[in-house]
Parts: C-alpha cells; structure tokens; sequence
C-alpha cells in the first residue's frame, strides 16, 4: 500500500460547511428518516418470502444494496427514481475526511427509500436493510483522503478505496460519470463506468460549474431551486419541464449546456491522443444528442 500523499487541502469555511451539512443529514435523517423505515415496515406485511436473519441473508443484503447504489447513483440516473440533480449536495472543491460529511438533506422526499421496496418484498426485513445501509456508509468514510494512495491490487480490483473514490469527485473530463461505487468497485468493472486514477492527470474536485458558496442551505438546495427554475421558464412544453425534473445534470431542452458526454467530447477534441483512453470517447466520436 502506497501513502505518503500530499494531505489533502483544507480550507476552515469549507470544513465548516461540510461539518454542518453532515449536521443537517443527521437531523433529517432523526425527524424524517422513521417515516421511510416504518414505511418499509408496513409494507413487509406483503413479504413474499421471510429470509430470516442469518449471515447469508445479511451478506445477500449488502450485495443488492451495494449494487443499488451504484445502479441509481444520483449522477448515473434520471431523476426519475428520486430527482437526481437534487439528491446529491455540491461536491467539496478540496477533498479530505469532512468532505464526507457532505450528505443530502433531502433523501426522504426524493423517496430514495422506495429503492429498498423490493427488497422488503423479497423478504428482506427493514431492520437488515438498514444496518447494510448503514455498513456502507461507515465504509465510505475513510475513502476521502488524499493522504492514502493506492493499496494492495486484489483490493484495489475488489473494494473501493480512496484512489477510486477521488476519481468519482473530480471534474477532469475523463472521470466525469465513474467510480459509483459504494463499497465493491467490482460492480464498475462490470457495468463499463470504472476509470482508473491517472497521476498525470491529478483528480480536481467540486462540481462542473462550482456555486461559490459556503452557506450550508445554498448546497443543500440549490440545485432544487435551479430545477424547478428551469422547470418552470416560459415557452416550455409539458415534456421539456418534466425533462428538467428527470434528466441527470446538464440536460436542457436546446441542448445549450454541456453534459459529461459533451465535456468529454470536447476535451479528446482539444487532445487527440486522448481518444478511446478509459472514461473518454474515441477521437472520432460525436458527443451525445
């Protein structure tokens, strides 16, 4: 295992921006997120099957969980399942520890609990459901670092780690979309959305087009007011405003902004020899209406 890293950069209102945002997750998470357990614990009365609590039942649990989140993560999906712009809260521009904190406010009213549905149906029980939840989450927290390089290759190949994760937080063009991974990478690997961290081309964090803010209420709700801004502009069909809740990020109904593909796309454009590189498009390769 490689450490010995630059530690990772800090800047005092960011920390404390993400420390209040880890605040706000779990006070939502004390006054709403009972709503989407008992939710789940009125719909196990419709089980097909009860697994019981065994070993087995808990690591089958973890594994369709861990697979849901990568499946559904908020910049994979549409917003379909769950307003995906609005599940996530802005990326930190320095990554260490605290940016870890940086959870959504608003999980239960995108309903994300509803994923968990067919699990409860499958007769996985919400008391189980919510421990792998919770597992997941404590593993994703050591992964914010920049103090840890890359560690052994079998666990570099089965688990995510913090070389995989800071992947996911950059906005270079060729880690736009990759790494989803809760805790098994091996599900990117599967689903083509895995780019490796490059050395030559050092991960720079935050979101596209960073807000500028350390107000805590600004990041957790300003992609919501963005969403429904667009939503509701003038000249709009039915379609487009529903788009504008259910796209990912970027989508406009003149295709006037950019997107990961149109990044990506105008990034091999600058760089030719970049082309067909793993997270990056052939040279030749249009970007996507």
């Amino acid at each position: 295992m490689r450490s010995g890293r630059a530690k990772g950069s800090f800047e005092t209102r960011d920390t404390l921006t993400s420390l209040m945002m880890g605040t706000g997750n779990v006070v939502a998470g004390l006054l709403l997120g009972v709503v989407s357990y008992w939710a789940l614990l009125w719909l196990w009365q419709f089980r097909f099957f009860n697994l019981g609590l065994s070993i087995w039942v808990f690591v089958a649990a973890f594994l369709l969980d861990d697979l849901r989140l990568l499946r559904l993560s908020p910049r994979r999906a549409s917003g379909a399942l769950g307003l995906g712009r609005a599940r996530q809260p802005s990326f930190s521009q320095h990554y260490n520890l605290s940016t870890a904190l940086r959870q959504s406010w608003t999980g239960l009213f995108t309903f994300t609990f509803i994923l968990q549905a067919p699990l409860v149906l499958l007769g996985f029980h919400p008391a189980v459901i919510a421990f792998v939840f919770g597992f997941n989450l404590v593993w994703q927290f050591w992964i914010h670092t920049e103090t840890i390089g890359k560690t052994w290759g079998w666990f570099e190949f089965i688990f995510n780690t913090p070389s995989h994760h800071r992947v996911h937080h950059a906005t270079n063009p060729r880690y736009l979309d990759a790494n989803f991974a809760g805790m098994l990478i091996v599900w990117d690997r599967m689903f083509g959305t895995f780019v490796e961290e490059l050395e030559e081309d050092r991960p720079r964090y935050g979101i596209v087009k960073n807000i500028g803010t350390f107000n805590p209420l600004k990041v957790a709700f300003h992609e919501w007011i963005g969403m429904f801004m667009d939503a509701l502009m003038p000249g709009l069909t039915l379609r487009e405003r529903l788009n504008y809740l259910v796209q990912p990020p970027g989508w406009s109904h003149d295709g006037s902004r950019d997107t990961s593909e149109t990044l990506k796309a105008a990034y091999v454009r600058r760089n030719p020899s970049e082309g067909g590189k793993p997270g990056l498009p052939g040279a030749s390769a249009k970007p996507a209406e």
